[in-house]
């Protein structure tokens, strides 16, 4: 009976939710390419043009005001950034609210060392083929995305920082 159940309902489900993973977890069609360039408004400070960070290996973080998981998340990569910034690491927090104002309260209430960037007309998220918040997208020293993680959260470490890591050793 029990061997039936599994036969019947289990195994199916089961390649079901393999199947929705897998494309879930498709690799970007930026992966490999070089990044689109663009430049933003920062929330405060200088105003960031991605191709200026060549040589860097750069850190894109989509989010939103709204988005719960976005703070935690842009907290973990701010203590990322003050470990690995001296070894290259620049990361840029890419906000896609409608609201620039809301954005920059959001940005200033996070107090992060790296820049927050204003995407109000959602160009570069859309460049970037952002569906949903928050999307990391790792791009090498040489300009080339090479990694992207939607909505990256984990317990543990996550498997972005040891692509940080690798990327910053080459």
């Amino acid at each position: 009976m029990r061997t039936r159940f599994l036969i019947d309902r289990a195994v199916p489900a089961l390649l079901s939710l393999c199947a929705s993973l897998a494309v879930w977890a498709a690799d970007s069609p930026l992966i490999g390419h070089e990044a689109p360039d663009f430049a933003l408004r920062a929330t405060a400070g200088d105003n960031v043009r991605l191709s200026e960070a060549r040589g860097q290996v750069v850190v894109l973080s989509f989010y939103g005001s709204r988005c719960n998981t976005c703070r935690s998340h842009l907290a973990a990569l701010d203590s990322l950034y003050r470990t690995y910034a001296p070894a290259g690491l620049a990361i840029y927090g890419v906000s896609i609210d409608d609201d620039t104002e809301a954005a920059r309260r959001f940005a200033a209430s996070l107090g992060v060392g790296f820049p927050m960037l204003a995407d109000p007309a959602k160009a570069v998220g859309r460049a970037y083929a952002v569906d949903r918040l928050p999307t990391l997208v790792i791009v090498d020293r040489e300009g080339k995305v090479r990694y992207v993680h939607r909505d990256p959260g984990s317990r543990g470490e996550p498997p972005y920082v040891g692509e940080l890591r690798r990327l910053l050793d080459e």
